[in-house]
Parts: structure tokens; C-alpha cells; sequence
């Protein structure tokens, strides 16, 4: 299994990068955070300041298996902004698998493209930035390569849709009730 990337930037959101580490690394994957800063302190929207594990300007991507964006604002527009993780993204898209949540299913990734044609979900209020999308008003859309998920309550969700794609839904489930998460299902793909 290959190494994952969460992606920080100044105003992230803390429960959706957070949750998402902490599950994976639970469920045993090899995920690192990385700030996109210069520095390895950021500092998400509710004011936690996160070292993360690695800059992105010292970070090699050799086949990364996810590379998941949080939300947040402003976050997710640094995110955007951010033009070394546009073209990773780009080149993610052709093979691998991508994770947004939040704002940046509509902020990050739909600019680039990547929604045009696949069901989605994003924050409330944010579906009018990803026009390409076939929006569905749901927690978690999970599909092959592409989980999106709509907000800080869905961040759990989130994770475990990302470890039951990578390591199977057995896995998913024992994660989930370790941390006292007992739906009958893990079946995302509303």
C-alpha cells in the first residue's frame, strides 16, 4: 500500500483533516500530513495550530495511493491556489484516487475539472461552483477513485469510506467499532 497525503493549508478544517488521520492511521495505512506553507506549523480555521509530517516543497509523490484535501475556509481556497497541488491533482486523476471534503469538492477540484460527470457532494451552499457535477445532497458519495463528503459532521464517515476503499470494508467495520461507529453498512455510494 502506498503512502497517502492530507494537504493543510492556513485555515483548514481541523475535524476533517484530524478525524481523517487518525482513522487511517487506526485502520494501519501509511498516511502523512503536509502543509503547503514553508513551514510545518499551520494553523487551521478554528485556530489549532498542526505540525504537520512533511512540506510539500520537500515531498516527493511517487505513486501516492490518496491525496485527500480537507475544507475549511480559507483553507480550501489556498488549497486552490496552490498551483504545484493543481497539477499534482491533475495527474492524480489519470490513475489514482482523490479525497475532498467540504468546500473542496467544489473549490479545489471542480475548477480543475475533475467532477465534470461524476456524483458529488460539498457543503451546503458551495454547489453552484461545481456546475459539471451531478451534485447529490448526501454525506459521503464514495466511488471508485473519488470520495467526496459535505462537512465537518461527515468527517468520520469520510475516513472510513477512504479505509473501506483502500482496505475493505471488513477493515472499515472493525475501525468503526472500535471508535463505537455501528452502522449495519458501510455502503457510501448513495
Amino acid at each position: 500500500m502506498n503512502t497517502s497525503y492530507i494537504f493543510l493549508a492556513t485555515g483548514f478544517e481541523e475535524i476533517e483533516a484530524l478525524t481523517v488521520l487518525d482513522v487511517m492511521r487506526r485502520a494501519g495505512m501509511d498516511v502523512k500530513t503536509v502543509s503547503i506553507a514553508e513551514d510545518h506549523t499551520v494553523v487551521g480555521a478554528h485556530g489549532l495550530a498542526v505540525k504537520a509530517d512533511l512540506i510539500y516543497d520537500k515531498t516527493d509523490f511517487i505513486t501516492p495511493e490518496w491525496l485527500i484535501l480537507p475544507g475549511g475556509m480559507p483553507g480550501a481556497e489556498h488549497l486552490s491556489k496552490f498551483a504545484p497541488l493543481n497539477s499534482l491533482l491533475l495527474n492524480q486523476a489519470q490513475s489514482g484516487k482523490i479525497a475532498a471534503i467540504c468546500a473542496s469538492p467544489a473549490v479545489v477540484l471542480a475548477p480543475l475539472g475533475l467532477l465534470d460527470g461524476k456524483e458529488a457532494t460539498c457543503y451546503p451552499g458551495f454547489e453552484k461552483q461545481m456546475p459539471n457535477a451531478i451534485h447529490r445532497d448526501a454525506q459521503v458519495i464514495a466511488l471508485d477513485r473519488l470520495i467526496t463528503a459535505n462537512g465537518p459532521s461527515a468527517a468520520l464517515r469520510f475516513a472510513l469510506a477512504i479505509v473501506a476503499n483502500s482496505m475493505g470494508e471488513s477493515v472499515a467495520q472493525e475501525v468503526g467499532s472500535a471508535m463505537l461507529f455501528y452502522p449495519r453498512t458501510l455502503n457510501f455510494y448513495f
